[in-house]
């Protein structure tokens, strides 16, 4: 079933957020653009991918809480009521909290380079990676809902929020990620 299938999903990612959020992200990008240089591509992260990737703190946060709720009403727990429910809201609100991130995020291709614009939490960043220091050929890792990860490039560190465990680094949860690794690489042979 694919995202145009499921009522709500689009309307998702078109919320107030996201036009709130462009339009820095935009002012960012164009700041960031070299004299020269063309966008030829950009995108943002599925974020509603992404929260269904860790919907699995939904199937444990939400047990936790009534669990937690008929303890507290049942005189069971006392002084550790906070942070019970502390952990259980924790684990519920996670995946949104990934969403509104990805809402701040912007992918780009230009003819020089690769973007990430972000403006997450007020702290705009602009992490580019050249042509030449990508790898030799791109990794796409599927997650579903058209979805994935496009890894462009190794040995990164892996405290980036575009990073893996391994440091491989690129567009993470990006739709149609084949896609935009075409367009990637026929910008990266144009400037060979």
């Amino acid at each position: 079933m694919s995202s145009r299938d499921q009522p709500g999903m689009d309307e998702l990612r078109t919320t107030i957020f996201s036009s709130i959020f462009s339009r820095a992200l935009q002012r960012l990008l164009t700041e960031a653009v070299q004299p020269g240089e063309r966008v030829l591509w950009r995108g943002q992260p599925d974020g509603v991918a992404r929260m269904m990737m860790w919907r699995f703190l939904w199937w444990i946060g939400l047990p936790w809480l009534l669990v937690t709720a008929i303890a507290i009403s049942r005189g069971w727990v006392g002084q550790s009521t906070v942070p019970l429910l502390m952990v259980g809201i924790m684990m519920v609100a996670a995946p949104f909290v990934m969403w509104l991130h990805d809402l701040q995020t912007l992918f780009a291709i230009t003819n020089r380079r690769a973007l990430i614009v972000r403006t997450a939490w007020g702290k705009p960043t602009v992490s580019a990676t050249h042509f030449e220091d990508m790898d030799g050929t791109f990794e796409i890792a599927d997650i579903g809902r058209g979805a994935g990860h496009l890894n462009f490039a190794s040995g990164r560190s892996t405290r980036s929020p575009d990073t893996d465990y391994t440091g491989r680094y690129g567009f993470r949860c990006v739709r149609n990620p084949a896609g935009v690794g075409d367009i990637l690489e026929r910008a990266r042979r144009r400037t060979a």
